[in-house]
């Protein structure tokens, strides 16, 4: 029965889980314990044409590419999705990084907002499962972006102000929770994974499967 199990596993399809969620809501967080918990996981590393920080690593935080680079990919149409952040910054995230994933049966995950998310959608399909993150309250929000201290209080003033512009796109996700305990919300996405993992479409060794057993049912 391990046998069966293990082979199928190993022609499943894997899927693309992108979560968004206003700043402060957890993302970070909650991703970070979903890639702990689960080796089968991988974390999407993006390409950007900004220059490394400070302990950055190139292929483990982004892939540090030219201005040049970045046109010949995106000439080459190589990007499931790219932005230009207001910074003067760009970012994409490349098919072939993730393809190289999903085509083995491992899931790749997205720390992605909306804009992305519908990029993706639109050019991989089902191979998109998407996740939103809400806040339980905007008071408690503003806590827990004043209580991780990384931001300044300008910073914070401008994360709030577009809070509703990014809340306002909830309802584009196919799930969307409450992060009320980092606990209950690992937790669910967990659920989420696994029953997106047993869909048909991503099973793609269950034709050969089926196949046999029903050259059994004939031969008995």
């Amino acid at each position: 029965m391990n046998e069966i199990i293990n082979r199928l596993r190993k022609v499943r399809k894997g899927a693309m889980f992108i979560i968004e969620a206003p700043s402060g809501t957890g993302k970070g967080t909650v991703i970070k314990e979903l890639l702990k918990a689960d080796a089968n996981i991988k974390f999407s590393v993006s390409v950007t044409t900004r220059p490394p920080r400070e302990g950055e690593v190139d292929g483990v935080d982004y892939y540090f590419v030219t201005d040049a680079q970045y046109d010949e990919f995106l000439a080459q149409d190589a990007f499931y999705e790219y932005v230009n952040s207001q910074y003067g910054s760009r970012y994409g995230t490349l098919r072939s990084e993730v393809d190289s994933f999903i085509n083995v049966g491992q899931d790749v995950i997205f720390d992605m907002d909306w804009a992305g998310a519908r990029q993706m959608r639109e050019k991989a399909g089902a191979d998109v499962v998407t996740i939103y993150l809400l806040p339980p309250s905007i008071k408690e929000l503003r806590r827990r972006l004043e209580n991780r201290g990384t931001d300044t209080q300008e910073v914070i003033e401008q994360r709030m102000g577009i809070i509703l512009d990014k809340v306002s796109h909830w309802n584009e996700f196919d799930y969307v929770i409450v992060n009320v305990s980092l606990e209950e919300t690992v937790a669910k996405i967990q659920r989420i994974i696994s029953g997106e993992r047993m869909k048909r479409v991503r099973q793609v060794g269950l034709k050969g499967f089926v196949r046999e057993l029903i050259k059994e049912a004939k031969e008995s």
